[in-house]
């Protein structure tokens, strides 16, 4: 799974946010053609954050904006190393973006 966090568009014009959405397109179309991309979304800002054992309920999260997340893919490979290849085609990484490369923990059920 890989979790996207920052890569800020919102100081880029019109035609430069659209140039790096076709990057992202781009990307999930290699993904996809080679069999990696299973899902992915793009997170909606804000959100609640419950915590501790009553629950407590706030809005948020409050990170810092560049730690948020931003979205995410479910991908396909066979481990955690040919994953964190696949994330270096990131495209977010110029404008200081950062993938989280996570294994998802399957159960039997």
């Amino acid at each position: 799974m890989f979790l996207f966090r920052g890569g800020d568009l919102s100081h880029l014009s019109p035609e430069e946010q659209q140039a790096q959405m076709q990057k992202w397109f781009a990307w999930v179309e290699k993904l996809t053609k080679d069999n990696r991309y299973v899902a992915g979304e793009a997170l909606i800002p804000g959100g609640k954050t419950l915590s501790g054992s009553k629950k407590t309920v706030t809005d948020g999260p409050f990170a810092e904006g560049k730690e948020l997340a931003a979205g995410f893919f479910v991908i396909q490979a066979k481990d955690l190393d040919e994953a964190t290849q696949l994330a270096k085609d990131f495209p977010d990484f110029d404008l200081n973006g950062s993938v989280e490369v996570r294994e998802v923990m399957k159960f039997d059920m």
